[in-house]
């Protein structure tokens, strides 16, 4: 299971901080695209995603349908184009994925198409407002298991095992029942909503973060903090669960601690990104709002930068 966002990796932002180095731990902030050492990314020869895959959201606690609508929306423009008068799109950004697609079968490369599938919305809280990574597991088995992607978000009330301490999300797979006589493997994701439990870790650069320099933090581009911070950890972890679904797709170091596709480029949303800042982005001239992304149905989103195995470098939309 591969985890987003460390308390270590805060704690390291510190350590740079003071001694203006960057330091060669798992949780390490980029300077800057031109800057930046190579990365050796591996492919361990495990499958990848492919075919028609659906995402299931599984809502846990209380959510607002409006806050509902940010993540569906940003679901749906990962396989929707924007107009063409848009600078950057959300399915521009995912297209970033395919080229280790291309990279591991460069003659015949499997394709990928997401689309938003079921969603489910346990406000009952049925299993408790503290959870393990065992019923987090459990909540994703009630998704559909076969061709899918299921998604635990919990809500701002829902405390969970290692939330905040040492991540704010993580994905990986499990086996689940038995369809039509065969059991199927499938990928889930678990993102906690950080709004008002650590938003200085899972929130950032929307929340001033815990370490390092205390600038003002930017205007979240959907009005909500929570929100627009799970989406930044919901994008890199789909992206970490498309090119290394089982644990043996692409990663780089060790396999219980690996750096992938957006983990392998923490605090980088745009160009002259270095510690504390996350970059050159769009800035909305009514909302005063900072993005680098344009989705369906108007929306905005801020998302990461993701390593791009062509050029060894970290990609950004701006």
């Amino acid at each position: 299971m591969a985890s987003f966002v460390s308390t270590l990796f805060f704690l390291q932002l510190l350590l740079v901080i003071s001694f203006f180095h960057f330091s060669s731990a798992v949780r390490r902030l980029l300077e800057s695209d031109d800057t930046q050492q190579p990365l050796l990314f591996q492919y361990h020869n495990g499958p990848l995603l492919s075919g028609k895959i659906n995402i299931n959201l599984i809502w846990y606690g209380k959510f607002k349908p409006s806050q509902r609508a940010i993540v569906s929306d940003f679901i749906t423009s990962l396989s929707t184009p924007t107009p063409p008068t848009a600078q950057a799109s959300v399915a521009t950004w995912w297209k970033t994925t395919d080229k280790y697609y291309h990279l591991a079968n460069s003659k015949k490369p499997s394709a990928l198409a997401l689309s938003l599938g079921t969603q489910i919305v346990d406000e009952t809280y049925s299993l408790g407002k503290s959870l393990s990574n065992q019923q987090i597991v459990a909540l994703a088995s009630k998704g559909g298991q076969k061709n899918a992607i299921n998604v635990v978000l919990t809500s701002a009330d829902v405390a969970v095992e290692g939330f905040c301490m040492s991540k704010c999300g993580t994905h990986g797979s499990s086996k689940g029942a038995s369809v039509d006589g065969k059991s199927y493997k499938f990928a889930y994701i678990w993102v906690g909503n950080s709004e008002t439990q650590c938003p200085g870790q899972c929130a950032w650069p929307f929340h001033q973060p815990i370490y390092g320099p205390q600038s003002p933090p930017l205007v979240a581009p959907n009005n909500d903090v929570g929100l627009d911070g799970m989406v930044i950890n919901l994008a890199s972890l789909l992206a970490g669960t498309a090119t290394n679904p089982f644990g043996n797709g692409y990663f780089q170091g060790p396999k219980e601690a690996p750096l992938e596709a957006a983990s392998a480029c923490p605090g980088v949303y745009g160009k002259g990104a270095y510690p504390g800042y996350a970059g050159n982005l769009l800035v909305d001239p009514t909302t005063g709002a900072s993005y680098n992304a344009n989705g369906t149905n108007g929306r905005k989103y801020l998302l990461p930068a993701l390593f791009d195995p062509s050029t060894q470098t970290c990609s950004t939309l701006v």
